[in-house]
């Protein structure tokens, strides 16, 4: 079965600096659930892998990231596909925790819990902190320019000199699935 891991915010939404701290301030990304459900119909497995360290700066709760991820499964069925599984950091950077992208944890978590091996795995993201878990974990890193990823471009140039980069979670699906 093929597989993808995707960041959340910048990648399936819009991001921003401030986070997205409710249901009301997860808006889609134009196209983004709709190459998930064409990921689906081409029998990929679509998992999330998403830092949300708001929780841990006390800017919301559990409650209502599970509320976030209630609309877009939401969103999701209105497009016919389902995530397979979401995985989310609530620390912040300075808990040193295994699972706050880039650290690997949730990349080896998905692993696990999925039986896949990781280097036969796409993971598509915004920032580079993804694409350096992915590395790490020997995935296939491709970047996408929405939400952080342009500054991602400018900032790290070279170091994703070597990466597929597409203006999209859409464009990218479009390609790959012809």
């Amino acid at each position: 079965m093929k597989f993808i891991i995707l960041d959340r915010d910048g990648v399936i939404n819009q991001d921003s600096d401030d986070f997205i701290k409710s249901p009301e301030e997860f808006i889609p990304i134009d196209g983004s659930l709709a190459a998930i459900a064409k990921l689906k119909q081409a029998g990929y497995r679509v998992v999330i892998a998403t830092n949300q360290s708001g929780i841990g700066r006390g800017l919301y709760n559990l409650d209502v990231l599970h509320r976030i991820h209630d609309k877009l499964s939401r969103l999701l069925q209105n497009e016919g596909a389902q995530i397979d599984g979401i995985f989310f950091c609530p620390h912040i950077a300075e808990d040193h925790c295994h699972c706050r992208k880039p650290k690997p944890g949730m990349y080896l978590d998905i692993a696990k819990r999925f039986d896949i091996d990781l280097s036969q795995t796409v993971v598509v993201g915004d920032s580079f902190r993804d694409l350096l878990a992915a590395v790490t974990v020997h995935a296939k890193p491709v970047l996408v320019r929405t939400g952080k990823g342009l500054r991602t471009l400018e900032n790290h140039a070279e170091d994703v000199k070597d990466f597929l980069v597409y203006d999209s979670l859409e464009h990218y699906v479009d390609d790959i699935l012809g």
